[in-house]
């Protein structure tokens, strides 16, 4: 479907199903600036989810027709909107910036039929005072990128910001060659970023920071209201759900690339599909973005990193804490030294899913890191790995034919016979936290190639489908576990979304 209104950001009345709110812009006006996104020629819708759609309280029909593509695009505003652009800084590989929504404009936060609340914002629409210099625009490629691996993230069961549509512009975008244009709306619980904080202790005023926390505890974390410390307790929450994120993110090989201390949400989703990838072959190592040359956010860095950017959460609120700082500082320091206990506890009982086992030993961390060791050295593919373990189908390896790995499976086995529950259901077990697929690497540049080059839209719709039920472990996914080709290039991701 097509949409060539371009009404330069009137309100539009016919978009019917549309039920927005900004209860962001109730924050002091240093949070946000008040934009509307830059109309673009001719936009094309490329992709619609339906079911998400529906979820919002959307009627899909609407959005496919000329309005509905036009409000995706930014051509139009739906009523009850108040279009922003967020202000938030962040700690850049290491290194602090005064950032914001450079590329980007949230519409408000659409009330679904169950009283829920998501931002609904669209990337790629045009510059804002936050642009520094860039045009503010994004290209087809990583906007459907996005879409791929955020709904591939959520079919996971991994907390994620989602992609409610794409649709070209009509223009180009120019990068080291001329791109076509493209913006994608975004789902969020919201946009607050560990970012967020950090900037707002930069403003240098205690009553903005407080009324940031407050906002943010009323939307996400109502329950903290009544603590005697809640700003404390929002340090341990957000450690809590991040640790609980990470671990996810681990448990599948997710390599985010890029987490900037801006690219991390209070609410404990996954955002910013940037150079992010899955890992084939088990590396801790594994690093797919090419400006990481130090490895700073390779796979096996996440859990420490996470930790680092939460300790910059917790300074931006020390005012908050304590009228001493030193005390502040104790008790700030407290809250983040629970990350690798909550992590640990979260990443050894996913593994203990994925190997089967229902109770706990003592052993059973020595047992999931040997395994680990064995993969390291024999390059085993990681997800594919637990699956042979899951169907027992130990032929395609090289690893389970050497003597260590009989020794570890012995070990292994003996340790399921400890448990109460039979094999079959261990067998359950290991189907429900063993992915049968996931986004692999190669499959979704296959897919962006064919639509970005060849406009064959086909293998980006059959690769999300077969993503959408990733525990199913159907026929149908069995080609799309088979492992790329090797090569003597490593797979290399970039900053494009």
């Amino acid at each position: 479907m097509t949409g060539t209104n371009k009404s330069n950001g009137r309100k539009d009345k016919s978009i019917l199903s549309w039920n927005l709110h900004n209860s962001y812009a109730s924050l002091p006006k240093s949070f946000f600036t008040a934009i509307k996104p830059t109309a673009v020629a001719s936009p094309k819708l490329i992709i619609l989810n339906h079911s998400l759609a529906e979820a919002l309280g959307f009627d899909a029909q609407e959005l496919e027709n000329n309005h509905g593509v036009s409000v995706l695009a930014g051509n139009s505003i739906p009523e009850g909107s108040f279009p922003i652009a967020q202000a938030y800084a962040g700690h850049q590989f290491g290194y602090f910036t005064m950032l914001g929504d450079g590329r980007a404009v949230l519409l408000g936060e659409q009330i679904t039929p169950l009283g829920q609340r998501f931002d609904i914002q669209l990337k790629g629409s045009g510059p804002t005072p936050y642009s520094r210099g860039g045009d503010g625009r994004a290209a087809l490629g990583p906007m459907l990128r996005e879409y791929i691996i955020s709904e591939a993230m959520h079919a996971l069961g991994i907390p994620t910001t989602r992609s409610l549509a794409v649709v070209t512009t009509g223009e180009p975008v120019y990068r080291e060659t001329k791109l076509q244009g493209a913006i994608l709306t975004r789902v969020a619980t919201s946009h607050i970023r560990v970012g967020t904080f950090e900037y707002a202790a930069r403003l240098n005023n205690v009553d903005h920071l407080k009324a940031l926390a407050d906002y943010t505890i009323q939307r996400h974390y109502h329950y903290l209201a009544s603590e005697e410390k809640p700003y404390l307790a929002l340090i341990k929450e957000v450690v809590k759900l991040q640790a609980s994120l990470i671990a996810k993110w681990m448990l599948v090989g997710f390599v985010h690339g890029v987490m900037n201390t801006d690219n991390m949400a209070i609410s404990g989703e996954t955002i910013d599909y940037g150079p992010c990838a899955f890992m084939d072959s088990y590396d801790p190592a594994t690093v797919f973005s090419s400006i990481d040359r130090e490895g700073r956010y390779a796979y096996g860095n996440q859990p420490p990193i996470a930790q680092w950017n939460l300790a910059r959460f917790a300074e931006s609120i020390l005012p908050l804490l304590h009228d001493n700082e030193e005390e502040a500082v104790k008790l700030a320091q407290i809250a983040i030294s629970y990350f690798s206990e909550v992590y640990n506890n979260h990443w050894l009982s996913g593994m203990r899913a994925k190997l089967g086992l229902f109770n706990e030993e003592a052993e059973d961390q020595s047992l999931i890191e040997d395994l680990l060791k064995l993969m390291h050295k024999h390059q085993a593919d990681y997800t594919n790995t637990f699956l042979a373990l899951t169907f027992e189908n130990y032929e395609d390896m090289d690893m389970f034919k050497t003597p260590e790995f009989t020794q570890w499976y012995k070990r292994w086995q003996a340790r399921l016979s400890r448990q109460k529950e039979s094999k079959e259901a261990s067998h359950q077990l290991m189907r429900s936290n063993n992915p049968a697929v996931i986004p692999r690497n190669h499959r979704v540049e296959e897919a962006l190639d064919a639509a970005v080059n060849q406009e064959d839209y086909g293998p980006m719709h059959r690769l999300l489908e077969v993503l959408s039920q990733p525990y199913a472990h159907c026929p149908q996914q069995k080609e799309y576990a088979k492992l790329p080709r090797k090569s003597n290039r490593p797979y290399k991701t970039f900053c494009g979304t």
